[in-house]
């Protein structure tokens, strides 16, 4: 079973709009307008991100404090913590994502993972988002370490991405959107 749509709200939806359809490549579908239980007025915003699936993002009006819209950063985590990955397709769709990133000036962190290969970058929320493509399939030797590990409060440490490169982004050719 596959996941309809995930949604956040926004605390600038001509930011979001802009970074989702412009750096992402994702197609703004659907709006929906309407009262708040509160009192107030939401814009539900969708956009398709491919396979059936939706992002939206809600912007809100009302007696709401919204200041930051960072999954993690506003709960006072790391960005890469709580963060949002889209499938690529393949090597190519992540190449092609991570030189959308780059003509936009946005900063690029790439990571091998030894079963699939990353790109990531912060939304104009501070949410850090993350195109990856599987590079192998999960095998037994995978779902019998996830079993022993799982319960297990002290597993033993893997290696970090040895391989993790960063590129960064070149802010003079960053859209004011970016600012």
């Amino acid at each position: 079973m596959g996941i309809h749509h995930i949604a956040f709200a926004t605390p600038d939806l001509a930011r979001t709009h802009a970074f989702y359809t412009e750096a992402m490549g994702f197609e703004l579908v659907k709006v929906v307008v309407g009262a708040t239980p509160e009192g107030g007025w939401a814009k539900h915003v969708f956009y398709d991100t491919g396979d059936g699936a939706l992002i939206a993002f809600w912007e809100l009006h009302g007696n709401y404090d919204l200041t930051d819209g960072a999954l993690s950063r506003a709960v006072g985590l790391p960005d890469w913590v709580n963060h949002l990955a889209f499938r690529a397709d393949d090597e190519a769709h992540l190449a092609t994502a991570a030189k959308r990133w780059g003509e936009l000036g946005l900063d690029v962190f790439e990571v091998d993972h030894h079963f699939c290969r990353s790109i990531y970058t912060n939304d104009t929320n501070g949410t850090l988002v993350e195109w990856c493509t599987d590079t192998r399939p999960f095998d037994e030797t995978d779902r019998a370490e996830a079993a022993r590990f799982i319960a297990d409060p002290n597993p033993p440490l893997g290696e970090g991405p040895a391989n993790a490169v960063f590129h960064p982004g070149d802010p003079a050719k960053r859209p004011a959107w970016l600012s």
